[in-house]
């Protein structure tokens, strides 16, 4: 028999023991860097890889990935430009945010002709504008052009960069104006015509009419105000570096102040401080021992939307860091030299800056001011809509995001008319059995029931009865039993996720909306016949994040689950990547973090 070679090999191929390969020669010359900069980068990524958990790792290069694969794949089609032609209705879009850019994705633009209106020709992902403050991302990064969205899609559209000045319900049409001045009139101004008409511009920055506040302070809801707060953090920094000042002209220069205590606030003052401390520190050794960054909160405690323990959590940690936290301080009056704030203790008192950032809530837009006027809202600080977003006094007007709020029906306002539904053999009475016939309609039409139900731990409607042994409900006692449920009506807040899930169901409304008006799957009608053709809109609410610098996050998933620490820095890695609107800006920010990580960020003045 011939003999298995493997072993021999095995026995010829393994080295003796006792003789180890020479070491190699390493000259000093290219030893020293190694040892400095090389050494401390590599031990950086090793210890960030050990601390993290193996199923974090394992999601972060699925999603690397799967977008170098799929964005290496991507398709060359080419923009398709509705002509107006083929009987199709008519959607004019007002704005390219959030809730406007999640109803373009996902509009089926076979069945309309989509026409877009927005002074701004890209979507900014917002939860990324402190980042870019202090060039942790990069502005491009973070947004993606409209047209892309739809390209992408092989849709069909119509997009005009302009702004929306004017909306005339009556006549269906909207008056734009553009700032190039291309028309006959060199005004930029033209008019458009709707059958359906989306309104999604938005809000702006609210002052609350504070003194200065316009002329002496940044604002972050825009690129540009990312980057423009970008440059004059350098600037302040190499002012505070200029020879033959004081130490009061150089603590001035470098004194940063944010104005308000919520989430945009707190991340940027984070942002700040690691910028300052991980890469500005280097760079100007002697104007580090002057930074001073304050955080300024009219209220008791910041982050008043999250859970107290995040709350303490958040405020002990600006503590140990150094970063000046002033509860109950509201401010007054902003120059250009200083800040003038008022406490009930201490009065009013005036403190030097270099850079203020305002960052206290959105405010109304003129022209949402103007349409609530021509619509009968003239009282309302925001757009009202119904349950199915429309805007309340018009018809075929949608609003969505910040500019508007669903204003919710009182179970009271309709309580007859739902004992009339519930009571089918008229009877003037209702039994048990009739209310669990129409309990889920009622559940779909007044979310608050439900909502009520759940909050106060009972199990059914038989629960909100005062004598459990009731059979048989008059009128009055309907009343009474279902008194309290509207303690339970509440507003949903200004934020992307909201406005990101109302684009997207109103769109698969509109794509559905033949269908759904031959077999309508709404809840049944208070206060008429029939059915709803839709399921009203129910927003999900999916967790909130809160940066606090220093590789740390805090996270509010649903299900009360809160945690605070490294890997759910990683957590909130994960999400913001893959909540990018396409994989080319998801791949962007994903290696702008790397680049931060390994090469820290970049301290140039563009």
């Amino acid at each position: 028999k011939r003999a298995n070679p493997a072993p021999l090999l095995a026995l010829v191929s393994r080295p003796p023991p006792h003789r180890r390969p020479a070491p190699t020669q390493i000259d000093a010359h290219d030893a020293a860097p190694m040892s400095t900069g090389g050494a401390s980068l590599v031990r950086r990524a090793l210890e960030a890889v050990r601390r993290t958990p193996r199923w974090q790792k394992r999601l972060v290069v699925l999603t690397v990935g799967a977008g170098t694969l799929s964005y290496a794949c991507q398709d060359n089609r080419v923009l398709q430009i509705s002509d107006g032609t083929g009987g199709k209705k008519k959607v004019v879009i007002l704005g390219t945010g959030w809730a406007g850019a999640s109803f373009l994705r996902n509009i089926d633009t076979s069945l309309y002709d989509v026409h877009v209106v927005s002074p701004r020709n890209y979507f900014m992902f917002t939860p990324l504008l402190p980042s870019v403050t202090c060039g942790t991302v990069e502005a491009r990064s973070i947004v993606e052009p409209i047209r892309n969205i739809v390209r992408k899609r092989g849709g069909a559209f119509r997009f005009w960069e302009a702004e929306c000045y004017k909306i005339d319900p009556t006549s269906k049409k909207v008056h734009c104006k553009s700032g190039d001045g291309t028309n006959a009139d060199a005004n930029g101004e033209f008019v458009v015509d709707y059958d359906y008409l989306i309104v999604t511009v938005g809000a702006k920055p609210n002052t609350f009419n504070t003194p200065g506040v316009a002329e002496n302070c940044h604002f972050l809801k825009e690129v540009e105000d990312a980057q423009k707060i970008r440059k004059s953090v350098m600037k302040c920094f190499e002012r505070a570096a200029l020879p033959n000042l004081t130490d009061e002209e150089r603590k001035k220069n470098v004194h940063f102040v944010v104005i308000g205590g919520g989430p945009t606030g707190v991340e940027f003052a984070a942002e700040l401080h690691d910028f300052v401390n991980e890469d500005l520190a280097k760079l100007y050794p002697d104007v580090k021992k002057y930074v001073n960054i304050s955080v300024i909160e009219a209220g008791e405690h910041i982050l008043t939307m999250f859970d107290k323990r995040i709350t303490h959590f958040a405020e002990d940690k600006f503590k140990r860091t150094g970063i000046d936290l002033k509860t109950n301080f509201k401010v007054v009056k902003v120059s250009d030299k200083t800040i003038t704030m008022s406490n009930p203790t201490t009065g009013e008192i005036a403190v030097p800056y270099g850079l203020a950032v305002w960052s206290t809530g959105i405010g109304t837009r003129p022209i949402i001011m103007d349409f609530m006027k021509q619509v009968g809202q003239g009282n309302r600080r925001v757009l009202a809509t119904d349950e199915w977003l429309r805007v309340l006094g018009c018809d075929n007007v949608y609003a969505l995001g910040d500019c508007a709020t669903i204003s919710q029906r009182k179970v009271m306002e309709d309580v007859d008319s739902i004992f009339r539904v519930a009571d089918k053999d008229n009877s003037g009475t209702l039994s048990v059995k009739n209310i669990k016939n129409v309990l889920g309609d009622i559940y779909q039409r007044y979310p608050q029931v439900e909502l009520y139900l759940k909050t106060n731990q009972m199990k059914g409607f038989h629960d909100l009865l005062k004598d459990k042994e009731t059979e048989e409900l008059n009128i009055e006692e309907f009343k009474k039993a279902l008194a309290q449920v509207d303690s339970q009506v509440k507003m949903l807040p200004a934020t992307a996720q909201v406005a990101a899930q109302e684009g997207a169901y109103l769109a698969d409304c509109f794509n559905r909306m033949n269908t759904c008006e031959e077999n309508p799957e709404g809840p049944l009608r208070i206060r008429g016949a029939g059915r709803h053709r839709f399921k009203p809109f129910r927003y999900r609410h999916l967790g909130q994040f809160a940066p606090l610098g220093g590789e740390q996050t805090a996270a509010q998933l649903p299900g009360d689950w809160v945690h605070v620490g490294h890997s759910t820095q990683w957590l909130w890695y994960s999400v913001y990547a893959s909540k990018q609107f396409s994989w080319r800006t998801r791949m962007l920010v994903v290696t702008d973090w790397g680049r931060r990580f390994f090469f820290g960020r970049d301290s140039s003045s563009l």
